[in-house]
């Protein structure tokens, strides 16, 4: 179990090499694997007649979807060499300092038992859920520790803790990561094309773009994934996944059972109300920071984000397409995981390094980088963001290897009228 981060860079290697071999035979360039370009290796791209500095030629003539005038490696050549180093003992004191606070909150809400503490302890015990899956999302991407091992237990422990199947997410979340931005090839928050947009009935149309109903979508994103995508999490034989990973989903899937089954269990010991007290209002608090904060981090009404097919797609232009917010007080509670565009580009750095890596780079990706709009102690600004994203982004073309999201007059004109009933 403990090797599966081994085994995933194995075969990045292998397939990589097939490639290489298979393109020298044709007689052309052999092609990057995305794990090279993850790792900060050179990545050719089709740069612009006139290149201005980082897209900064003139005031107001930036084009988001050009072919950015610098390489993968330029970036990581920025970041201090000690920002990819992997500190187990201060991750794990991250892991116990959120842990603690979970028994506290959970202590104090038990102890007073008062509908005016309940409602306080529900958002912030959600927080810290959300708290601790970025630490076991740490662990997938092995920024956790340089141990497979230990970011595999301590991963489990996490992730199954709050009913996320560890490795089938893990793997699905590195298939994100590898195709970032692109229109068929992405696995989170991908945009659905107009023809599948078309195929929807009116009431999915109605669930899928009117908040908050889309802020509850992760576990049924689990159990089935996104519209015109097939599979499972907890299926060893989903599409999802190779052939030799599938005793990994099943062990997540066992560790994701166990825990359902230990809250069934305390159900029947403490009653099924204060289980949902507990544990069950928390959980789905969770749900919702989770899907606010991913979908935020790849949608944006205030910018102009392009999805890329075909050869106009290219590891670095896809991580292009990220952005970073900011979540005011929120930030180190859920571990700086608003520093989402060098994180994205490179998941091995720790989640402790992300600010000053993203210090770092800055000037490299010039206006290629969307400055966050500085929060507040509440982020209630991207509140707004959210929903006029929603609202507005349903579906891209299916045509053009470009292509930018698009608004259904109808559905917002539905919309309003549901809103005057």
């Amino acid at each position: 179990m403990y090797r599966e981060v081994e085994r995933d860079r194995d075969r990045d290697r292998n397939r990589d090499r097939d490639r290489e071999r298979n393109s020298k035979e044709a007689g052309e360039e052999s092609p990057r694997s995305n794990f090279q370009m993850a790792q900060g290796l050179t990545m050719a791209t089709a740069l612009p007649k006139v290149q201005p500095v980082n897209g900064e030629e003139r005031e107001g003539e930036f084009d988001p979807c050009a072919p950015p005038p610098f390489r993968i490696a330029e970036i990581r050549a920025a970041i201090p060499k000690h920002c990819w180093v992997k500190d187990p003992w201060r991750s794990l004191s991250y892991v116990i300092r959120d842990i603690l606070v979970i028994l506290g909150l959970a202590a104090v809400a038990i102890f007073f038992d008062s509908w005016v503490v309940w409602p306080l302890y529900w958002a912030s015990q959600g927080t810290m859920f959300w708290a601790i899956f970025v630490l076991g999302h740490d662990c997938g991407h092995g920024s956790f520790s340089d141990s497979p091992l230990l970011n595999s237990v301590v991963g489990h422990v996490l992730h199954s803790s709050i009913l996320v199947p560890y490795h089938g997410w893990r793997i699905s979340h590195r298939t994100h990561h590898q195709n970032h931005g692109h229109v068929e090839n992405d696995e989170s928050w991908v945009p659905l094309t107009e023809s599948i947009y078309k195929t929807l009935d009116v009431s999915t149309k109605f669930f899928r773009f009117k908040v908050p109903f889309p802020l509850f979508a992760y576990p049924f994103y689990l159990w089935s994934r996104s519209p015109g995508k097939k599979g499972s999490h907890f299926n060893p034989f989903s599409d999802l996944f190779h052939p030799d990973e599938r005793k990994y989903v099943i062990t997540s899937t066992l560790c994701w059972t166990l825990m359902v089954a230990s809250i069934l269990y305390l159900a029947t010991l403490i009653g099924p109300v204060q289980m949902l007290k507990i544990y069950g209002i928390p959980y789905f608090v969770f749900v919702v920071w989770l899907d606010f904060v991913t979908y935020l981090h790849h949608h944006g009404h205030e910018q102009k984000l392009p999805w890329y097919r075909g050869q106009e797609w290219s590891y670095l232009r896809g991580g292009l397409t990220t952005i970073d917010r900011d979540y005011g007080w929120f930030n180190n509670i859920h571990h700086d995981i608003g520093t989402h565009v060098v994180h994205h580009l490179f998941p091995q750095i720790p989640h402790y390094h992300l600010i000053e890596a993203t210090k770092a780079v800055r000037p490299v990706l010039g206006k290629y980088y969307r400055e966050p709009k500085k929060s507040g102690p509440i982020p209630f600004h991207l509140l707004s963001y959210l929903v006029r994203s929603i609202n507005q982004d349903h579906y891209v073309s299916d045509n053009g290897e470009v292509v930018f999201y698009q608004t259904d007059p109808q559905l917002y004109v539905f919309s309003l009228s549901k809103k005057m009933e």
